[in-house]
């Protein structure tokens, strides 16, 4: 899809729009109710394909996409994931394809100059190896949660998408972001419906406990590559207890390690914090502290509070921001509200100098304050003020490969958000609150700044 040769259709669209030019050419050719040429597909490949990647798979296997190949280390989820790519376009009569191209190493697959855009959902010690690749490779990218496993690895994540963000579209997985309760949730706090914002919370009541590292059990099986499956994480032996989650949880065998992942931060709370980063227009910390189990070198904590100073913006002053985990809850904002028996697992609660907003994914309740609660102060938008739809998650991905590049969830709104987070699992393993400087990526500790890193295995480096 992308030529040195002519203008791309991205490019055409970009100097459109900047001219003010509007033609029905602009126009994709679906909305004419034609089917969508060959030229204008976007080209993709996929880096992992268990659970998460064949729900994707699903998702992006469409008449304006084209799969062309699949990657994993599993040979039987690779065939399998090239059997579905296969099947599918040999129902919907593709003109041109030429088929769905298996590659055990990812390498192998972001070379190939015929992939416009990658869709990658690898174990999380990989997310920041094969997004800094693939942007150098000149590729799309949607990423699973979260960018990377330190704050490092998505501070350089995010500084390959800023260079490059007028050439790349970029999309945390965080999928629930398409719910409308989170456009909601953002224009009561704009609005002011809690009068000014002062505290922010969100919280996860998943418990994962681990003892520790699984001892060696049994050999690899023969489809399986480990060791490319650890790759650039310390050495570890085989044990099947690391895949044992099952379809969809398989995750969750694993995350809790520190060499493998950051616990509950880089699951369910990144869903999580995003309901409440969206309403927030957050920079970077000045602080973080946290709380919570004895530390564990070899497993992230279950129980967690980490508390974050946010520097104030144009529209709020400074704020505390925190997340809880494990059971760890923030206190509630009235006393006969119960938040652990409120049957919100996971959700949000924005405090202000008038009220109190508590959410979840899909609802929301306003709680007026004690004084000057006749809520006055307050006025709705009208239906034809209210934030726009996202529409579909993928599609605003696919649509922004395609042309204006933006989407709501790009590395730099998600790797500032997986940045403070990942510095508060900094500041619960030293112990104390560290002061940050968002611009630099250093703190005042030096024993916090040696843990802003992943030491890699030899043969691995970030860049690629």
């Amino acid at each position: 899809m992308k030529t040195n040769k002519q203008v791309s259709r991205r490019e055409f669209i970009r100097v459109a729009g900047a001219l003010g030019i509007v033609s029905p050419i602009l126009m994709p050719s679906h909305a004419w109710g034609k089917k969508t040429p060959p030229s204008d597909r976007l080209t993709m490949g996929f880096i992992g394909v268990g659970k998460q990647n064949r729900y994707l798979l699903g998702k992006f296997l469409t008449r304006d996409t084209q799969v062309v190949a699949v990657c994993d280390v599993d040979t039987t989820r690779r065939e399998s994931a090239k059997k579905i790519v296969e099947e599918w376009y040999a129902k919907k009569t593709l003109a041109g394809y030429k088929g769905c191209t298996a590659y055990e190493d990812f390498r192998e697959l972001l070379a190939r100059q015929d992939i416009d855009a990658v869709c990658i959902a690898s174990p999380d010690h990989w997310h920041a190896i094969h997004v800094v690749m693939a942007a150098k490779a000149k590729k799309d990218i949607y990423c699973e949660k979260p960018l990377g496993n330190s704050v490092e690895e998505v501070r350089v994540v995010r500084a390959n998408y800023l260079k490059n963000k007028d050439k790349l579209a970029t999309q945390v997985g965080t999928q629930r972001h398409e719910y409308e309760n989170f456009n909601r949730v953002r224009e009561l706090i704009l609005d002011g419906a809690i009068g000014e914002l002062t505290e922010v919370s969100a919280w996860g009541s998943r418990k994962i406990p681990r003892p520790g590292y699984l001892p060696a059990q049994g050999e690899p099986p023969p489809y399986f590559h480990f060791d490319l499956w650890l790759g650039p994480s310390p050495e570890h032996p085989y044990n099947p207890g690391y895949f044992s989650g099952g379809p969809g949880a398989n995750c969750l065998s694993w995350n809790m390690y520190w060499d493998f992942g950051s616990g509950q931060i880089g699951d369910m709370g990144s869903h999580t914090m995003d309901l409440a980063w969206n309403a927030l227009d957050a920079d970077l910390p000045t602080s973080a502290q946290a709380k919570g189990d004895p530390f564990n070198p070899e497993v992230t904590p279950v129980r967690l509070q980490e508390d974050f100073d946010i520097p104030a913006n144009d529209w709020r002053g400074a704020i505390r921001v925190s997340w809880f985990q494990g059971g760890a809850m923030p206190d509630s904002p009235v006393g006969y509200l119960n938040l652990k028996g409120a049957e919100i697992d996971h959700g949000a609660l924005f405090e202000g100098t008038r009220g109190a907003l508590v959410a979840g994914f899909e609802t929301r309740a306003l709680i007026p304050g004690r004084n000057q609660a006749d809520l006055t102060y307050y006025k709705s938008r009208p239906k034809e003020k209210l934030l726009p739809p996202l529409g579909n998650f993928q599609m605003q991905w696919i649509k922004a490969c395609k042309g204006n590049l933006k989407t709501s969830c790009n590395f730099d709104y998600g790797g500032k958000m997986i940045e403070m987070m990942l510095l508060g699992l900094v500041a619960y393993r030293v112990g104390k609150k560290v002061s940050y400087d968002g611009a630099t990526g250093v703190t005042d500790n030096p024993e916090a700044n040696a843990l802003l890193h992943r030491e890699y295995r030899p043969g691995w480096t970030l860049n690629g």
